[in-house]
């Protein structure tokens, strides 16, 4: 049976391919984006299977309309793909408090926002599939990404509760963490003013982000469609091949350096009351 997306963020990158993938086998597609007029082609090419909705995630009223016009016309709603968002670059000194709050706005309270919305229709049909579109960067922080990696640690621990809280309804949640994609991300970065102290660093990390082998937003674009035709979808999974390299690392580290403070952890419980 065919499906009913709501994708965020529709009119370019990631979110343009999802979009098309769930289009091009014959899915119908609630596709939103701040600038309607990018969606134009989506329509031109698959007609009423596209319901182009103007959407700014920050904007809770809009929010909330959206996901009610994408249920009037299609009559249900069987994927929610949280994908609007964009990346903020920077030392954590070089971050105004302002730039941090509106890339939680947008990374973390948008979803909050979609997901509310949208969630007294999903459980009031038994299904659904919430996927929220995280990062590498949601599992392993880098220097100079503190306040994105701060807007998606915090998506991950959101959808985990959710996943559970919402099980029992017959909906699922996925978190899919992407690594690098050939995508024009850049074009709605925001840069935290350049403090020199941070020079070298910067160029060392441009030099590895060229080094980066770009995914194709198009294969995640086919491999969504599988997660979400899966009987039992994952709770988390990564896109592309960066992810589960760099986190077996990631959690090898943390997982020693836990063993090795462990004395200082049960120190600090103090003494230990015998049970009743």
């Amino acid at each position: 049976m065919s499906k009913v997306w709501f994708v965020t963020g529709s009119s370019r990158g990631l979110g343009r391919a999802f979009a098309e993938a769930a289009l091009s086998r014959g899915d119908r597609v609630a596709a939103t984006a701040r600038n309607v007029e990018n969606l134009a082609a989506l329509v031109a090419a698959h007609g009423d299977a596209v319901l182009p909705l103007p959407l700014d995630v920050t904007d809770r009223a809009a929010v909330g309309r959206s996901v009610r016009q994408a249920h009037a016309r299609f009559g249900r709603l069987d994927v929610i793909v949280n994908n609007a968002g964009y990346g903020l670059s920077g030392a954590v000194e070089e971050l105004s408090e302002e730039q941090l709050r509106d890339q939680l706005d947008t990374n973390l309270f948008g979803p909050l926002r979609v997901v509310q919305a949208a969630l007294p229709l999903l459980r009031a049909q038994g299904s659904g599939h919430i996927v929220q579109i995280s990062s590498v960067a949601g599992v392993a922080a880098f220097p100079l990404g503190g306040g994105y990696c701060a807007s998606k640690w915090a998506l991950e621990g959101l959808s985990e509760a959710l996943a559970q809280e919402v099980a029992g309804f017959g909906v699922k949640v996925t978190v899919v963490e992407p690594g690098s994609y050939a995508t024009d991300a850049t074009a709605s970065a925001v840069r935290a003013g350049a403090d020199p102290h941070y020079d070298g660093l910067r160029d060392a990390f441009a030099a590895y982000a060229q080094s980066l082998d770009l995914g194709d937003p198009a294969a995640a674009g086919r491999a969504l469609l599988r997660l979400v035709d899966a009987e039992q979808p994952p709770l988390r999974v990564f896109f592309g091949t960066q992810g589960h390299p760099m986190v077996q690392q990631v959690y090898a580290d943390r997982l020693t350096t836990w063993a090795a403070w462990a004395e200082l952890s049960v120190e600090a419980h103090g003494p230990t009351v015998p049970a009743p």
